[in-house]
């Protein structure tokens, strides 16, 4: 997916935020997007393994 299609549908999603719940539920939204956004991007670059944090990081045996 391009990056000009996700920043369009994060900006419908941002929209439809501000319609039906006004400021403080857009406010809500971009600060999850925000934490997603960097999630995803340590996540890509290899800086957090997500399967070690969900195994506690216990090292397989």
């Amino acid at each position: 997916m391009k990056a000009m299609h996700v920043g369009l549908l994060a900006g419908l999603l941002v929209g439809l935020a501000a319609v039906v719940g006004g400021f403080w539920a857009t406010l809500g939204v971009l600060c999850f997007g925000a934490v997603g956004l960097v999630l995803g991007t340590f996540v890509d670059s290899g800086r957090l393994d997500l399967v070690d944090l969900l195994r506690g990081g216990r090292s397989r045996r």
